[in-house]
């Protein structure tokens, strides 16, 4: 088993504090100037520094103030989008309905995909056994096609309420416009999966034994 150090192992956090001196496994140390300016050059294609520099003003200007949907919002506006889409889990779609409702509030045209849009079969695309279907369905989650849906209708942005694992990656994969989450599912903590690493002394002590 490699164990590497990363920055999960670092307890100096010195690209963050700038008091001390970086590890000798930490990825800032090794950085030369090229690929400091090669970094430069990314954040100056196309719109990559405004998105940078407004996330950096919204965190600043409304720190510990705004809700996640405000912060979605206020982004919005100050990059000028007129038109967000929604990926939605077919199970949040009553959280997804208030969402839109609040983003027409404030000016956007919405566009939403549920994560079951086009009905097709998880038997007639994968090879998984029906006895599988019988719990959750068998009609499939279709990340791609959501994101196909969007991208065909032209939105600024993208906002995934609850997605699935897996389904949310390949959303992201696919979807030609900026992407941010609004909600991440977990079924068991009520969709608020940083729970279970708050309760790894209690009740989430599973998750920390060997197999």
């Amino acid at each position: 088993m490699d164990n590497k150090y990363t920055c999960t192992d670092c307890g100096i956090i010195n690209c963050q504090r700038q008091n001390s001196e970086y590890p000798e496994f930490c990825p800032t140390k090794d950085l030369t100037d090229e690929d400091m300016n090669e970094l430069l050059k990314i954040y100056h294609e196309e719109n990559n520094g405004e998105i940078s520099r407004i996330s950096a003003e919204i965190e600043s200007d409304f720190y510990c103030r705004y809700t996640r949907v405000e912060e979605i919002i206020e982004f919005a506006k100050r990059l000028k989008f007129k038109k967000i889409g929604i990926a939605t889990c077919v199970g949040l779609i009553d959280e997804s309905r208030v969402f839109a409702k609040i983003l027409r509030k404030n000016g956007f045209e919405v566009y939403a995909a549920v994560c079951k849009i086009g009905a097709m079969k998880k038997t007639d695309i994968t090879d998984i056994d029906v006895e599988k279907t019988k719990v959750t369905g068998n009609i499939m989650c279709n990340p791609i096609l959501q994101a196909k849906v969007l991208n065909n209708e032209d939105t600024d942005l993208n906002v995934v309420v609850g997605l699935c694992v897996g389904h949310d990656s390949l959303f992201y994969k696919y979807s030609k416009s900026l992407v941010t989450t609004l909600v991440t599912k977990d079924r068991v903590l009520a969709h608020n999966p940083v729970g279970a690493l708050y309760q790894t002394n209690t009740y989430y002590k599973k998750l920390l034994r060997e197999d």
